[in-house]
């Protein structure tokens, strides 16, 4: 298929060169724009402002296209990162905002590819981040730049150099020498085994999901049935110290009933007894009920 049949690449295309024709902008028109933008959130300045260097979006997406994403969605990307560096940007800090901008366009960019690359997690801190990115550039400088795998003193130059672990090194070098593999690829070209034969499901089966939910019913009766045995103020102590997500204080309660701490906590004890012999006289007699059933 060709470049003009398909939209997006052609869109890509638009933008790139829309962006490589566009003029840097003179110190001045520069932060007289940025200024425009902060003070009186003129969106024609801060539209002027960007566009102008929409060109180091281009750039930098170039830079990460070995990393198998999309040309178009790294330029989004990257174009985010423009739009959060207009968003910050302080023009009476003496700065050109393109050295401000490539950084958060980098950034941007950068983190599209850790979240997309794969869909296993290569690390969060600013010392993985940079050995995901460098770790290719940092083999060929130690000469060991053929693909295989890397020698111990290499991995140990790369930690040192990057200030992480060698074991680091070592899983992200496992994790940049293989992509993804689907759960459905086959096994072998001549059988039908796709490895998620091999995946163990540790969901419940849908008998236990259907016995621990009767299970559930059953004990929610049986509790109900219980409570409904104490007296009135034994069912509030149980429900306001044993039922609730945060149970109440023995102190708190007394106030309420207007006894002692030590009082309140002697009915909970003489409730639970209650709650206690009741549940087991109705599990007792579901077991009989159910012997005699099978009888």
């Amino acid at each position: 298929m060709s470049d003009v049949s398909d939209p997006v690449k052609t869109s890509e295309n638009r933008f790139i060169r829309k962006a490589m024709q566009l003029p840097l902008l003179e110190r001045e028109f520069e932060v007289e724009l940025a200024r425009k933008w902060r003070d009186n959130n003129d969106h024609k300045a801060m539209h002027e402002l960007v566009m102008a260097y929409a060109r180091l979006v281009v750039s930098a997406a170039s830079k990460y296209k070995h990393y198998g994403l999309a040309n178009a969605d790294l330029i989004q990307e990257g174009n985010i990162g423009l739009m959060q560096a207009a968003g910050r940007f302080d023009p009476e800090r003496g700065v050109r905002f393109s050295t401000y901008a490539a950084w958060w366009i980098r950034a941007s960019i950068q983190d599209h590819i850790l979240r997309n690359w794969s869909i296993v997690r290569t690390g969060t801190t600013a010392a993985h981040k940079s050995l995901f990115f460098k770790l290719r550039r940092l083999r060929a400088q130690i000469g060991e730049a053929d693909g295989g795998a890397l020698t111990d003193e290499g991995r140990q130059k790369i930690a040192d150099t990057i200030g992480v672990t060698v074991k680091d090194v070592i899983v992200m070098e496992q994790r940049l020498s293989g992509g993804d593999q689907s759960l459905n690829a086959l096994l072998t070209a001549d059988a039908e085994t796709e490895a998620i034969d091999f995946v163990v499901d540790s969901r419940p089966t849908p008998e236990q999901v259907t016995i621990a939910g009767h299970d559930k019913r059953v004990m929610s009766k049986w509790l109900n049935a219980a409570l409904n045995e104490l007296s009135t103020r034994e069912r509030f102590i149980i429900l306001k110290r044993r039922l609730k997500e945060e149970g109440t204080t023995l102190e708190e309660l007394g106030n309420m009933l207007g006894v002692s701490k030590e009082r309140v906590r002697q009915i909970e004890h003489r409730a639970l007894i209650k709650l206690k012999q009741s549940l087991q006289s109705s599990t007792e007699s579901h077991k009989d009920l159910l012997e005699s059933s099978l009888v």
